[in-house]
């Protein structure tokens, strides 16, 4: 068992012995967006691309961009308070923040560090992890872990991604498709009689070239040449990462349902990593899910990477679309390659 080392000035908090194998649930959710839209029209201003070449191919209308002195973390921290607030948790009561990012603030300290600092969660010990779009999912289910286990009581992921950092603006096939946000949930052992069923996770490394920011690491360090090459920016080979992304998103959604014994037809929501809608309509036709059961917003947010399916699960809960007792399927895919599916029972009363 982990344990988590308290602040000098609290006392430590009593947590069940890792033995007790405990169910968990979301108690709160939590979203931010940044101010500033950048429409497909002010796109065409910016690089040889048109509104109708994007919607057509992409489904998206517009995404938020941060401003210069917003970074990750400022984004991670406004979801963050949303969800705390949502879950009646304060900050000194959490044990664990888990931020999920590509996009962090600085190579270290890691961002969930600096997300602690600035909501005041003086009791919580940090990590970062770094799975790309399906950051979020894995987050969840680390945190899963230990809350289950009772090495946590309460846990906050966050998913947050300024992905305007990163992009070549001068590359029309990728930073058309890419926006700003966070999206964050509380993770508790609320006592319900299911909560987070299972989760199917996988990757590939083989294939990580497909998708990728080459420079920057230990193996192309920052240096006149790799700046002048651009080769700081996120490159994707489109078609393949197309490919790859259906297949796996499938495979998964199936596997997490044989593992509970249901079918397409006992799950209420699908909330989908949001990528572009030929990725989630090709999902839905696969699965067998009804594209009227998908939770979709990329029309608004763009591609918003480990970000996106926590922003879509907080719009979802907040506006009354998910109800207490729906079987809800998070689904995911990212660089890596990785991908997952989790299947969960929504024990929590909608808004008011």
């Amino acid at each position: 068992m982990i344990d988590a080392v308290p602040h000098a000035a609290e006392p430590a908090r009593p947590v069940e012995p890792a033995r007790v194998v405990r169910t968990v649930s979301v108690a709160g959710t939590g979203a931010y967006a940044p101010a500033r839209v950048l429409t497909n029209k002010d796109l065409e201003s910016l690089v040889d691309t048109t509104d109708e070449w994007i919607v057509t191919r992409t489904g998206m209308k517009e995404r938020r961009i941060a401003a210069d002195g917003e970074a990750t973390s400022d984004l991670a921290a406004a979801a963050a308070r949303r969800a705390l607030e949502d879950a009646r948790v304060a900050p000194d009561q959490l044990d664990l923040i888990i931020a999920a990012t590509i996009t962090p603030d600085l190579p270290f300290p890691n961002t969930g560090c600096l997300l602690q600092h600035k909501i005041g969660a003086a009791n919580a010990f940090c990590m970062a992890l770094e799975a790309a779009c399906s950051g979020f999912v894995y987050a969840v289910e680390v945190g899963r872990h230990f809350v289950a286990t009772g090495a946590a009581n309460n846990v906050l992921v966050v998913g947050a991604e300024k992905m305007s950092a990163v992009l070549d603006w001068k590359d029309r096939s990728t930073c058309v498709l890419f926006g700003d946000g966070a999206g964050a949930v509380v993770l508790r052992p609320l006592g319900a009689p299911r909560g987070i069923l299972a989760s199917v996770l996988g990757s590939d490394g083989s294939l990580s070239e497909l998708l990728q920011i080459p420079a920057g690491g230990s193996r192309l360090p920052a240096s006149v040449e790799t700046v002048n090459a651009r080769l700081h920016y996120l490159k994707m080979n489109g078609r393949e990462v197309f490919r790859h992304a259906v297949t796996n998103m499938t495979r998964a959604a199936r596997e997490a349902l044989r593992r509970c014994g249901l079918g397409a037809a006992d799950v209420d929501w699908v909330i989908p990593h949001q990528a572009n809608m030929r990725i989630i309509t090709a999902i839905s036709e696969r699965v067998g899910i009804p594209m009227a059961r998908f939770v979709v917003n990329v029309e608004k947010y763009g591609n918003t990477s480990g970000a996106s399916v926590g922003i879509a699960l907080d719009e979802a809960a907040r506006d009354g679309r998910i109800r207490k007792g729906d079987l809800v399927m998070l689904l995911v895919f990212g660089g890596g390659f990785t991908w997952g599916a989790m299947l969960l029972e929504w024990d929590k009363e909608g808004p008011a």
